[in-house]
């Protein structure tokens, strides 16, 4: 795909994924049931654990390609990886956002250093460790591989979140969705948080084709610099 046609698909999947966004933010507060226990607060529920899967996504996603880069030492890849952990940090910082405004009426309190906030919180230094490392040494192509092993070891973060509520004592409920005998949520509340994963992943893949479009670019850009030079 051009680097034009790039940036018209992303264009184009960010603004369904705001319509979508409308049209969830109608679902969650005027469609979707309310939660018995917990009340209207449950809402954000439907925001939170999206941001959450597409953080996941985009870790997952930069891992892949760094791994790649890895073996091909192909720039287009270290550039995906770069896009996608972009997109990664900003849904993340979104997980720790809202998480702790539920836990405040929910639980009485912002934070606790219960392990599957910890190790979220963990996903996040991830996040950010991989800009800081890759900008750590003078040599480019060193920070670049540096960068592409954090990527790789922070996937590995994953299951532990997921599996941290099964294997520890823990304030967050078990799995509700990804059980092995199938979701437990009512068909309304199910619907409304597929509709979320979908709306996220949307807006995700989105804001990643126009970086990469923009990264692209800029590559490009500091080609024609050094062939002048």
């Amino acid at each position: 795909m051009s680097t034009a046609g790039m940036r018209r698909g992303g264009t184009a999947l960010v603004v369904l994924g705001l319509l979508g966004l409308i049209a969830l933010y109608w679902m969650a507060f005027f469609w979707v049931s309310t939660e018995v226990n917990q009340g209207v607060v449950q809402r954000i529920f439907y925001v939170h654990v999206p941001a959450a899967w597409t953080s996941f996504l985009a870790i997952g996603f930069a891992a892949l390609a760094s791994g790649m880069y890895l073996w091909l030492r192909d720039d287009r890849l270290d550039r995906a990886a770069l896009c996608a952990i972009e997109g990664g940090l900003v849904f993340a910082t979104l997980v720790l956002t809202t998480g702790p405004l539920w836990g405040k009426i929910a639980w009485g309190t912002y934070w606790t250093w219960e392990p599957r906030l910890t190790l979220t919180l963990l996903l996040w230094f991830i996040f950010v460790g991989y800009f800081m490392v890759r900008n750590s040494t003078e040599d480019p192509e060193k920070g670049k591989r540096f960068a592409a092993v954090v990527a790789i070891v922070g996937a590995m973060d994953i299951p532990f979140i997921h599996l941290s509520v099964i294997w520890f004592r823990s304030l967050h409920p078990e799995p509700v969705v990804a059980k092995p005998d199938g979701p437990t949520l009512p068909g309304d509340m199910l619907a409304t948080l597929l509709f979320g994963v979908l709306v996220f992943s949307l807006l995700f893949f989105g804001l990643f084709l126009f970086r990469y479009a923009v990264e692209g670019l800029r590559a490009e850009a500091d080609l024609r610099a050094r062939s002048v030079a």
